[in-house]
């Protein structure tokens, strides 16, 4: 009875898994299909190219873009950070396997010899007395074993094995974190790329309206001033491609480090985003696999198990623990005697200690383990109410600019109607120059914006796949790192 109660004593505590209110369904997607603006039109958001069929775990394939899939293979194999994150999984499972060590006897072999003379005064020999030197040579087994009384091996062994599962899981965390950068810096830099061709034909007209006042001015059909507003439009339009060139060779510089590739070895052709309709059509699916798909909250779970388990550590450190030790060969003042049956030795022992006075310092250990395992179970709270809230945030993102193209694409259609007209009334005579600029301008601004949110959809919807742990459905099986 006695035992049984010790050993209950320094068990670890049964894990005790956190209550998450966790919702039926997320917010956003449970929003209508038809959706109504502020000024009471109405649209329906798009279910185009439904990834619900793509392979867990390359959830890229569903953008249907080879050149990305490249990327993402050559960022996997070469980026810096994962190979860190690798060598990190590599270090817990050699520690887990430090820790299994324990649970099984420890054996080794100890051969050697020593040549030695002792004095007169040791042997309680007069003074003078020839004393020889002698040689002894050993060849002993020896075998050593803690047997597991109070649980400390074991529960050293879970917590080990804990570690390493949360340092696997924020392997898949960097790796899909690699996944996503690369194919939002990618999208960017395409979003750019499609900014800088509508630039650039800002600029042929530009060019093309220079060359045209220039002509009429020197006609005397009109004044300096249309020609110089011509010429200032035309350095703006030059500036602002410029100043795109600039971002796009940092966004180029940031692909480069994300495939692990030196900056000034790698160039990204350009490949302008034309439209929407290559986007994938994401389902958010139930809050309650979240839980499971997202490696970080694997990796935070991982961490409460091995916390809870170094509670037994501790509390075991306050029982006896039992050593056992046994060793056996033969010694003998010539070497070639050694393994003769009158030079046999053995020994057989049993080693039982416990603390007794230790001023506090093992309490202090299990009250150290238990605020460990209180702040593991915050952490982990933390990281599944920042998962939904960045899944509500994205699936938002996407509702919302899914909207705003609807209405930036009819912006489109209306601007350059106007231009159209505007450029048309200027010719005959109709209206100022000013008037022409102004809806050029306009038609500029509202083509670029286009552009932008072209490129912001297609970055949310990967910030949604990366909340979402890379996937959607039914949770992938859990693969240890390479």
């Amino acid at each position: 009875m006695a035992a049984a109660i010790l050993l209950a004593a320094c068990a670890a505590p049964d894990f005790q898994q956190p209550q998450i209110a966790t919702p039926a369904a997320f917010k956003e997607s449970q929003v209508p299909a038809v959706q109504t603006a502020l000024d009471g039109s109405r649209w329906t958001q798009a279910q185009v190219n439904y990834a619900e069929r793509q392979a867990r775990g390359e959830w890229w394939l569903a953008f249907n873009d080879s050149t990305l899939t490249d990327l993402i293979a050559q960022a996997t194999q070469a980026n810096a950070n994962l190979a860190v994150a690798a060598a990190r999984v590599r270090q817990a499972r050699a520690i887990a396997g430090i820790a299994e060590a324990d649970r099984i006897p420890q054996v080794g072999v100890n051969v050697g010899g020593q040549r030695s003379r002792a004095s007169n005064l040791s042997l309680g020999l007069p003074n003078g007395t020839p004393v020889a030197a002698t040689n002894v040579y050993q060849a002993n087994l020896t075998a050593s074993y803690e047997v597991d009384l109070f649980g400390r091996v074991a529960a050293n062994v879970s917590a080990s094995r804990s570690d390493a599962l949360a340092v696997e899981a924020t392997y898949r965390s960097v790796l899909l974190s690699l996944q996503a950068d690369v194919a939002q810096t990618y999208f960017q830099l395409r979003a750019l790329d499609a900014e800088l061709a509508t630039l650039d034909e800002t600029v042929r007209l530009r060019e093309e309206s220079v060359h045209v006042n220039q002509r009429r001015y020197d006609l005397g059909d009109i004044g300096e001033f249309d020609l110089s507003r011509a010429r200032t439009e035309l350095s703006t339009a030059r500036a602002e491609a410029i100043g795109l060139q600039r971002q796009r060779a940092t966004g180029e510089h940031a692909l480069a480090v994300l495939l692990g590739k030196p900056a000034a070895s790698f160039t990204a052709a350009a490949n302008p985003l034309q439209d929407s309709a290559f986007l994938p059509a994401i389902p958010a699916g139930m809050p309650s696999t979240l839980l499971e798909r997202r490696p970080d909250i694997a990796s935070a779970q991982r961490a409460m198990e091995a916390a809870n388990a170094r509670i037994g550590v501790a509390k075991s450190a306050m029982f006896p623990a039992l050593m056992l030790n046994a060793s056996g060969g033969g010694a003998a003042d010539t070497f070639s005697d050694i393994f003769k049956w009158s030079s046999r030795s053995w020994l057989l022992g049993a080693l039982m200690s416990m603390p007794i006075i230790d001023g506090g310092r093992n309490k202090a250990a299990v009250t150290r383990s238990e605020a460990q395992l209180e702040e593991s179970v915050g952490t982990y709270r933390q990281s599944v109410l920042v998962a939904f809230a960045e899944v509500e945030d994205n699936l938002a993102g996407l509702r919302i600019l899914s909207g705003q193209t609807r209405q930036i694409d009819e912006a489109v259609v209306s601007a350059r109607r106007s231009a159209d007209l505007a450029q048309k009334l200027y010719d005959a005579g109709r209206s100022s120059y000013l008037d022409l600029l102004d809806a050029q301008r306009n038609l500029s601004a509202i083509e670029r914006s286009a552009v932008q949110l072209r490129g912001n959809r297609a970055v949310t919807t990967v910030a949604l796949i990366r909340s979402l742990g890379g996937g959607w459905g039914e949770p992938p099986p859990q693969v240890a790192a390479n």
